[in-house]
């Protein structure tokens, strides 16, 4: 059995090393802005925050994951 982080979670590491911010930071704007679909977010947090696409991807879809 593998401990390894699979998923958006994966990607974690990398966001917080890349843009200096907790990924708690990242889905506190994404919870604020939670009237918008999954692709408007993605190019909120890419035009607005300079996130790379993957990496908003990832926090998206994690964000929603939380949700269900």
């Amino acid at each position: 059995m593998s401990d390894k982080v699979k998923g958006p979670a994966s990607y974690f590491p990398s966001i917080e090393k890349s843009y200096g911010q907790p990924v708690a930071h990242w889905l506190d704007l994404i919870a604020a802005r939670s009237d918008l679909k999954h692709m408007e977010l993605v190019a909120l947090l890419k035009a607005e925050h300079g996130l790379g696409h993957g990496h908003a991807n990832a926090l998206v879809a994690h964000a929603k994951s939380l949700k269900e």
